[in-house]
């Protein structure tokens, strides 16, 4: 794939063996072809974080390429506001006490069905650098595991909250409100690839419905330490002005560094409606 997609001027370049593709020479304000966003839907899924160099898009430009890929989603935090409801900022500065992002997470977890992905454009990088995104390999993290451990996770399911999100964040959910909640199994496949893949996070899983609270505890610390420190499942995205990220956030999670305190590092993302929930692994696909 690396090697037959690239048009004339664009170049691939592959940030690791198991995720992540550099692409430069291709401006996405110009019209994108059926038979070329058919190619990049399946690079999405091949390598789960696409980082576009040298772009300079405005919202609706931004919006318009991320419906290649669906639908737009809208954050809970932006559907009973006013504004553009497609348009989440990420954003950190010299009076944040937190960063959006600073935990390894896929986004919105807690929704029954959460985004297919994300496209982030960051329009302030830190003075001094950092800033950078780390993108890890939710399927490989799960291949990296013990034949006995993936035997148990495929018969576990997890409760995802966002008001464990809140709490992370200094927030008091108020109390008699409507949060999104969802179980989920902790062991997916995903709905192209069929690969298997791991799906708790730090941000949202706040139980497995199985376990006990220790035994639940202990073992979700686990695996968020792996997800962690398994750097063979890992790239890392070093921003520049005009990079937009695009990311499957089926197959990933993300952690976005703050190294750049006081400095600032603001952004948009648009994210993109997934159809349909994530379902248990599937031992034989047809």
């Amino acid at each position: 794939m690396l090697e037959a997609f690239p048009a004339p001027g664009v170049t691939l370049t592959a940030l690791t063996p198991s995720i992540g593709c550099e692409i430069r020479g291709w401006d996405l304000r110009e019209p994108i072809s059926a038979a070329a966003a058919d190619e990049l839907r399946a690079l999405f899924v091949e390598r789960a974080v696409l980082v576009f160099r040298n772009q300079t898009l405005d919202r609706e430009q931004h919006k318009a390429f991320a419906r290649h890929f669906g639908e737009l989603h809208t954050h809970p935090s932006r559907r009973d506001t006013r504004g553009d409801p497609h348009i989440f900022k990420v954003q950190a500065d010299a009076d944040s006490t937190l960063n959006n992002g600073g935990v390894w997470h896929s986004d919105l977890s807690c929704e029954t069905n959460p985004p297919l992905g994300s496209a982030l454009l960051l329009h302030e990088l830190p003075d001094g650098g950092g800033g950078d995104t780390l993108f890890s390999n939710m399927c490989d993290v799960f291949d990296h595991l013990s034949q006995p451990m993936q035997n148990l996770l495929r018969g576990l399911s997890a409760w995802h909250d966002i008001r464990r999100d809140l709490r992370q964040y200094g927030i008091t959910p108020i109390p008699g409100k409507s949060y999104p909640q969802a179980h989920h199994p902790v062991v997916v496949n995903h709905p192209v690839s069929q690969r298997e893949l791991l799906l708790v996070n730090r941000a949202f899983t706040e139980r497995l419905n199985e376990l006990e609270s220790p035994a639940s505890d202990a073992l979700l610390e686990f695996l968020f330490a792996r997800i962690a420190q398994d750097v063979r499942a890992q790239c890392r995205v070093r921003w520049e002005p005009g990079t937009l990220v695009l990311w499957d956030n089926r197959s990933t999670q993300h952690n976005a560094v703050w190294d750049y305190f006081p400095n600032a590092r603001y952004g948009e993302r648009v994210s993109i409606i997934d159809p349909q929930a994530p379902e248990k692994f599937a031992t034989e696909v047809g």
